[in-house]
């Protein structure tokens, strides 16, 4: 794991030093952004259905925008592709987006958040109650191991449970797997693993599904509240070449979020039709209504104290004085934390 975990950090420095040179130099006229599998990113799906960020950019005068949406499991991956400049915004977890603030010093910022909907661990394993019940073969599979929301949510956890010193107690427990063949795997009885630490709408579909599946803990018993899961981010270089496309990236979750509030089923259908699920609207609308699972906000929740702890376990090299130090300005006039 300590191999694995230099060989990220290292991948992650030289894709840094490319920031270092132009990649930007004019406005864009079309723009690529990654997102993650799940319901999690709902306010992605609407932006994409309703051409939320290009009628915001033309109000913003950048007609004609083109937006292609990727879809790419794994933040790891994600973030990849944004350092080798393949794609130009990412939307994901706050692991993240710090851990790239801080290796590029301040080269990747955020835009704006847009949900705060609970992560869950789930495990098969009737003799799992709580994290003292793990036993060397119990794998708990994560979207990227050290770096993703869950692996460190899940080292935060550790700490608490085993004393300050324990912190990567279970990190060799972990797997890296993406949330639908993580459903998948959990789902096989005879698969490895075992446990998986989910988001939205996995874990749901995992309870009504796995046989003997249970809850072990949730985010916001680890973070004691709400914890920004799902954010777009983008370079500080084009951001600055392209500053009226970032407000209308903005924009658009804002109106993306008052639309679902407002006609939740019908959001509910657009990701349906978008990411080609075939769970009912009806289910889904079900899920949506347990607790935490509504918390669409656009300002940074909990995100500081995630970032307090990276910098104390010595991932983060740089401790951020407010969240705005790793938010472009164009967020600052939200209430976050």
């Amino acid at each position: 794991m300590r191999d694995c975990s230099r060989a990220i950090a290292c991948s992650l420095l030289i894709a840094a030093a490319s920031l270092l040179h132009p990649a930007y130099g004019q406005q864009k006229s079309e723009i690529n952004i990654t997102r993650q599998p799940g319901i999690l990113y709902l306010p992605s799906h609407v932006m994409e259905k309703q051409k939320l960020i290009e009628k915001q950019a033309a109000a913003l005068g950048v007609p004609d925008l083109k937006v292609n949406w990727l879809l790419l499991s794994g933040g790891g991956n994600q973030t990849d592709q944004l350092l080798a400049g393949n794609v130009d915004v990412v939307n994901t977890g706050v692991g993240n987006l710090l851990l790239l603030w801080d290796r590029t010093k301040g080269g990747v910022k955020g835009i704006v958040a847009n949900s705060a909907l609970p992560l869950t661990l789930v495990t098969r394993n009737p003799n799992i109650k709580t994290l003292k019940d793990f036993g060397p073969a119990d794998k708990i599979a994560v979207p990227t191991i050290k770096v993703s929301t869950q692996a460190i949510l899940l080292q935060m956890a550790c700490e608490k449970t085993f004393g300050s010193d324990q912190t990567t107690r279970l990190d060799a427990n972990t797997v890296q797997l993406g949330h639908p063949d993580a459903a998948i795997a959990l789902s096989n009885p005879q698969h490895e693993i075992t446990s998986h630490f989910g988001a939205p709408p996995f874990p749901y579909i995992e309870l009504k599904t796995v046989p003997g599946a249970h809850v072990v803990l949730t985010s916001p018993e680890i973070i004691g509240g709400p914890l920004t899961q799902s954010q777009f981010f983008t370079t500080t270089k084009f951001a600055e070449a392209n500053p009226k496309v970032v407000a209308a990236i903005k924009a658009a979750s804002l109106e993306a979020i008052e639309y679902i509030k407002k006609d939740t089923r019908g959001s509910v259908e657009i990701y349906r039709e978008v990411m080609h699920d075939k769970t009912s609207t009806e289910e889904l609308l079900e899920m949506l209504k347990q607790p935490g699972m509504m918390d669409w906000i656009a300002a940074p929740q909990g995100t500081m104290k995630f970032a307090a702890h990276l910098y104390k376990i010595g991932t983060l090299k740089t401790m951020p004085k407010s969240w705005t130090d790793y938010y472009l300005p164009t967020a600052h006039d939200l209430p976050g934390n």
